[in-house]
C-alpha cells in the first residue's frame, strides 16, 4: 500500500528509495508454507521493482533484520529491554539478537548513501549493512546474525 501511494511521488521527483522488509535474503523455505510464501515474495518484489523503476532513478531492496529482539519477543521471553540477556535461559540464540533500532539504522545508511542505487533489486541484512556502514545497536552492539548462524546453528547440525 505505502509502494502504491509513495512510488507515484518517487517517479515525479526522479527519484526515490524503496525498502521492503522481509526475513532472510534468500529463497529458502522458512518452516511453513505461507510464511515462507510472503517473505520470498518481499524479495522478489523489490527486484522485480527495482527492474520496473530503474527508468526513474528508484532504487529497491529488501532488507532483513537477524533475530529480532521485538517487543512482542520480549514478552514471549518474559524479559524487558534492560534485562533481554535473560531470554538467552529460554533460547541460547536470543543472545545475538538485535533490537528493530538496528534495522532502522541500516535503513537510515542506506537512505543517507548517495550510492545506493548499486544496491538496486538485492536482498540485504542488517548484519552485512552494519559491517558496511559501521553503526551499532542502541546498546553500543553490533548484532552479527548472519555469523552467529553459520557459526552455532549450520555448523551445529
Amino acid at each position: 500500500m505505502t509502494s502504491y501511494y509513495g512510488v507515484p511521488l518517487m517517479v515525479k521527483n526522479k527519484k526515490g528509495l524503496v525498502i521492503e522488509i522481509t526475513d532472510g535474503v534468500d529463497y529458502q523455505y522458512r518452516g511453513n508454507l505461507y510464511y515462507s510464501l510472503a517473505k520470498v515474495t518481499t524479495i522478489h518484489l523489490a527486484e522485480a521493482m527495482a527492474k520496473d523503476l530503474e527508468m526513474h532513478n528508484i532504487t529497491a531492496v529488501a532488507v532483513s533484520p537477524g533475530f529480532l529482539r521485538s517487543e512482542a519477543m520480549l514478552d514471549i521471553f518474559g524479559v524487558t529491554e534492560e534485562n533481554w540477556q535473560e531470554g538467552a535461559k529460554k533460547d541460547p540464540h536470543f543472545i545475538a539478537s538485535e533490537t528493530p533500532f538496528f534495522i532502522g539504522r541500516a535503513i537510515a545508511a542506506l537512505a543517507s548513501d548517495p550510492s545506493v542505487h548499486g544496491k538496486k533489486g538485492r536482498a540485504l541484512s542488517s548484519w552485512e549493512l552494519a559491517r558496511e556502514y559501521g553503526f551499532t545497536d542502541i546498546d553500543g552492539r553490533r548484532s552479527d546474525w548472519g555469523k552467529y548462524f553459520e557459526e552455532n546453528v549450520l555448523n551445529q547440525s
